[in-house]
């Protein structure tokens, strides 16, 4: 179990971090909007609508089994590679998410800028759920929630900050304070092991190795232009005492 709550990192090229607070406002809210049955239910069709189920989207075609598929709003099954990124199957896995996405979030952000993130959170979570439909392409199986976008921002954030120290609760709730690269490396490897040696289908072990190696291949690409003046500040404050 790895769970960040807080890290030492402060923003240096953007006030604030407007798209992090959105992308948990939003998931917030459409969870709440589902929860409650107000406007649309979270009942198994409207789940599978919005959800990247893989032998659908290997297939091809519109989705099915929804209001949205089946009246006057059809989609195409592709469009699940986006829609399923706002959609959490309880308050844990939400919550569990965007905490993730608040202690990560607003440093990645910081250093790509506000559009860029946003285009970077989408495409992360895009593969994710590609690479979670090519290793189980007969799976019926929603795969839903934030987790393959968020995995990215958690790659880009270890590229980025590797010795920014981090607060987080470890295996049975051991609190502790360690540099992003023991951290991070420690939840990469608990993703790795479970993709390959856990029995839970219910989770997307590949989803979240998909999100995070789509972070780690784009931040080089999409990251504001290196500044060494930045770099020597951020090196300072990460080995200085806290």
């Amino acid at each position: 179990m790895f769970i960040p709550l807080h890290d030492t990192n402060p923003l240096k090229r953007i006030r604030y971090q407007y798209v992090t607070v959105a992308l948990i406002v939003l998931n917030v809210a459409l969870y709440t909007i589902f929860e409650t049955g107000w406007f649309i239910p979270l009942d198994e069709e409207n789940t599978a609508a919005f959800a990247v189920i893989p032998a659908k989207l290997m297939a091809g075609g519109p989705v099915s089994g929804s209001m949205f598929a089946t009246g006057a709003f059809p989609l195409p099954e592709r469009f699940t590679l986006i829609t399923y990124m706002f959609i959490h199957g309880s308050w844990i896995h939400l919550l569990g998410n965007m905490l993730f996405l608040w202690v990560f979030g607003d440093n990645v952000e910081d250093a790509m800028g506000h559009w860029r993130f946003i285009l970077f959170f989408v495409l992360c979570g895009t593969a994710a759920s590609l690479l979670h439909a090519v290793i189980d392409p007969t799976s019926h199986r929603p795969l839903i929630g934030a987790s393959g976008g968020v995995s990215g921002v958690v790659a880009a954030y270890l590229i980025l900050y590797p010795r920014v120290r981090i607060w987080a609760l470890f295996l049975n709730g051991i609190p502790l304070k360690l540099p992003a690269y023991w951290a991070i490396g420690f939840w990469f490897l608990l993703q790795f092991a479970s993709a390959f040696f856990s029995s839970d289908d219910g989770v997307g072990w590949f989803a979240h190795l998909g999100g995070f190696v789509a972070g780690a291949v784009l931040i080089p690409l999409m990251r504001h232009r290196y500044d060494p003046l930045l770099a020597r500040v951020a090196a300072r404050e990460a080995q200085a005492p806290r």
